[in-house]
Parts: structure tokens; sequence; C-alpha cells
């Protein structure tokens, strides 16, 4: 619980994330015809939340080692920002693939 709360109190992106997911959760329990869509619509969001959680936990970890520019902390945040951008592909496909059915 004080890791949420750390989160929602200091990172942005998951602030946005955050609210993403209290709109899209509701909508993805309402529009899955099943409970694996229903599943693949809301655990796409919460697995963006988790990365989004490792991602700011790796960021926090580098920046506690030292303030000074090295190319391995950088490569550890670009990496880590990296998952979240895959992450949040998967959701966006997920979604369209669940809701291109209803539309055809």
């Amino acid at each position: 619980a004080a890791g949420l709360k750390t989160a929602l109190a200091t990172e942005a992106a998951f602030r946005q994330e955050m609210l993403l997911f209290v709109i899209l959760a509701p909508l993805g329990l309402w529009l899955g015809d099943d409970g694996v869509e229903r599943s693949l619509l809301v655990g796409s969001l919460v697995l963006v939340l988790i990365v989004e959680l490792l991602n700011s936990a790796i960021e926090t970890v580098v920046n506690r080692i030292g303030p000074d520019q090295h190319a391995l902390s950088g490569q550890a945040k670009d990496i880590a920002s990296a998952a979240v951008f895959i992450s949040l592909l998967l959701a966006v496909f997920v979604w369209v693939s669940v809701l291109a059915d209803r539309v055809t």
C-alpha cells in the first residue's frame, strides 16, 4: 500500500495511467462478452500499471546511486521506459482486437 501511495504522490505517469485504468476497467468489464475478454481487457490495463511501478522503482534506484550521468544508468532507465511503452502497445492491441470483433 505504501508503494501505491508513493507512486500516486510522486509519479505523474502512474497517475495518468491510473486515471485511464479507473475509466477503462469498468468499461472493459462491461464490454467483455465473457470472462476471457473481460480478463484480457482489464488485465492488459493492470499490466501497464505493474510495469510502470517497476519502471519507477528502477528510476528511483538509479537516481539513488548518484546524480552523476552514466551510460549504464541512462540505459537502465531507457530499457525500463521501453517496457512501459511495450505494455501500452499490448493494451492497445488487446482493446482493438476485442473491440474490432464488435464492429465486424
